[in-house]
């Protein structure tokens, strides 16, 4: 039988000790194409690059594994990979991550990784984003490695509905601590955001963003409150950001 296509990208860059992991488990489960950044791209949302050229570069850093780096953004990264890269062929995959760090509420609206994997699920590919909550850049994979494959297994053989899109969230703990995974939703989480203001040694005024996430949501049906629990949170993501109770009552409209 013809292995599944699968395409990895991230937004650690591609050296980073997430997407190795995250390698490491497609190659058992498919033919693996990774295009990924050639530097962080976090906190980049769904950013493309439109005012400079994009470069694309192949480079031998997974055994076994054609993969390129791209000077773009991770969005940018997976537009290349299925129009350049793969060019008629179509991916049965996409996984972006696995982010070193939480991906949780509304973090997917910031989240490169998670952008990403939005990116090919609007080409109609299942895609799949991994976040371990850990921000450690020599973060322990290992426990995650076991769920993501799992996981992965499940999406090639029965594929996915709706928006063809899960945001998935790995609490760091050692894997026999790991209860499972839960389907949960987007809880009703934000930053609280605070500006340091520094000065450079030109006498230019600087400013560092800082802040602390504020999570207003707390029942058993919400991802914060899965991971929490030591649960494997996914939340099926979609597209349309219309406010339909909002669209339904229109008194607002009213003058």
């Amino acid at each position: 039988m013809k292995k599944p296509l699968i395409l990895v990208t991230n937004d650690d860059g591609i050296t980073a000790k997430g997407i190795k992991a995250l390698v490491e488990v497609a190659k058992k489960l498919g033919e693996v194409i990774v295009v990924a950044p050639d530097s962080p791209q976090s906190g980049m949302g769904h950013a493309i690059t439109i005012h400079d050229p994009l470069r694309l570069k192949k480079v031998d850093i997974f055994e076994g594994v054609d993969a390129y780096e791209c000077s773009g953004t991770p969005v940018d990264c997976v537009k290349l990979g299925k129009y350049v890269v793969l060019k008629n062929r179509t991916p049965d995959l996409c996984v972006s991550g696995i982010n070193h760090g939480s991906n949780v509420a509304i973090n997917i609206l910031y989240s490169g990784t998670m952008s990403a994997a939005m990116e090919a699920s609007l080409e109609g590919v299942d895609s799949i984003g991994f976040s371990l909550l850990d921000f450690n850049a020599d973060a322990d994979f290992e426990p995650a490695k076991v769920w993501v494959e799992k996981l992965m297994r499940s999406v090639l053989e029965n594929g996915l509905k709706g928006g063809k899109l899960l945001n998935v969230n790995i609490p760091k703990l050692p894997l026999e601590e790991i209860k499972g995974m839960k389907v949960c939703y987007q809880s009703d989480s934000r930053w609280v955001e605070e500006f340091q203001e520094n000065t450079d040694p030109m006498g230019n005024k600087y400013y560092w963003i800082t802040g602390s996430f504020v999570t207003n949501d707390l029942t058993d049906e919400s991802d914060v409150r899965a991971l929490e629990s030591g649960y494997i949170s996914i939340v099926p993501s979609m597209h349309d950001l219309t406010d339909y109770q909002a669209a339904r009552d229109s008194k607002w409209m009213e003058e």
